[in-house]
């Protein structure tokens, strides 16, 4: 028998989600659009009008989607944007009005976990440990365990907010990139201290936008394909080369590489600073891309 309609929304720094499923089995709409609710929040402290503005045109958007398809319930959460503006509320008023449910504000913590429960739903646990890491636009999010999440932390580095602090030329200069390098550096110690137990891992899962974006430029996609990514084994080497390659081009130039969206392409050499440091540091050859998520997490949350 089938089971209930449900839907999950993500209002991320960079990007605003939806996912709409049969019982958490069966995938009947997954829509992605950047809307960059986080920018400026870290150097102002406040979501801007325009960036909510966008943002909540997006969620009316999804609410249609949300009548066509009979959905019964959903959960909508927000998360690094959000925790940082002083002014969310106003947001989340608005959010409310386009889709009939406030969103939920998510720790660190509960964003790491919701993340790691729909990242390691389809993967054997033989597989594990995992430390699954989500590398959003304001925050990323690293979460330890095997059948559960045993440990989660979030860190306040994103592509959103690495590129605003520290990417500023055009290409970015190498002070600029060494800079940024070293702040990701900082944060994974921080990581390490609190989680000495990630470097246990036996399968390193990666999620969101950069993850994705890396795989998708190494495959070369000329289009996205999400059977394409969605479990692509994206090396080391691999992502040091997307690395380089992007790090170094002008965004005029940059725009022109198979995978890469327009809309993320002054965001992802910030990403990739994240992804590469962490690959790095933490001495991990491969990366699991996974396109389950979050959204998988928050579905599965309400189907039991």
């Amino acid at each position: 028998m089938p089971g209930p309609i449900v839907a999950a929304i993500d209002c991320g720094t960079n990007s605003t989600r939806l996912l709409v499923s049969e019982g958490g089995e069966r995938t009947l709409e997954r829509l992605m659009r950047i809307t960059r609710l986080g920018q400026g929040v870290a150097a102002s402290g406040r979501l801007d009008p325009e960036a909510i503005e966008r943002t909540v045109d997006v969620l009316l958007e999804y609410r249609a989607v949300m009548d066509r398809l009979g959905v019964e319930r959903v959960r909508m959460t927000a998360t690094s944007a959000a925790r940082d503006a002083a002014n969310h509320d106003d947001f989340f008023d608005a959010a409310d009005r386009a889709i009939g449910v406030r969103p939920e504000l998510l720790s660190g913590d509960e964003e790491g976990a919701l993340s790691f429960l729909g990242a390691t739903a389809e993967l054997e646990t033989s597989r594990g440990p995992f430390l699954v890491v989500d590398i959003g636009g304001g925050s990323t999010e690293f979460a330890y365990g095997t059948s559960t999440c045993e440990s989660a932390m979030s860190v306040d580095m994103g592509c959103v907010r690495m590129t605003e602090q520290f990417l500023h030329a055009d290409p970015p200069s190498p002070d600029e990139l060494s800079a940024c390098l070293s702040v990701v550096e900082l944060h994974i110690g921080d990581v390490l201290a609190a989680m000495p137990q990630v470097r246990d891992a036996a399968t390193f899962v990666g999620l969101a936008g950069t993850v994705s974006t890396a795989a998708a430029v190494e495959i070369g996609l000329p289009v996205y394909d999400r059977d394409r990514i969605h479990h692509f084994v994206l090396s080391k080497a691999a992502t040091e080369d997307v690395f380089r390659t992007l790090a170094t081009e002008a965004l005029a130039d940059r725009i022109h590489n198979p995978g890469l969206e327009r809309e993320r392409a002054d965001v992802i050499v910030g990403g990739l600073c994240v992804l590469v440091q962490i690959m790095r540091k933490l001495g991990l050859d491969e990366c699991l891309v996974s396109e389950a998520d979050i959204l998988d997490g928050l579905v599965r949350s309400q189907v039991g």
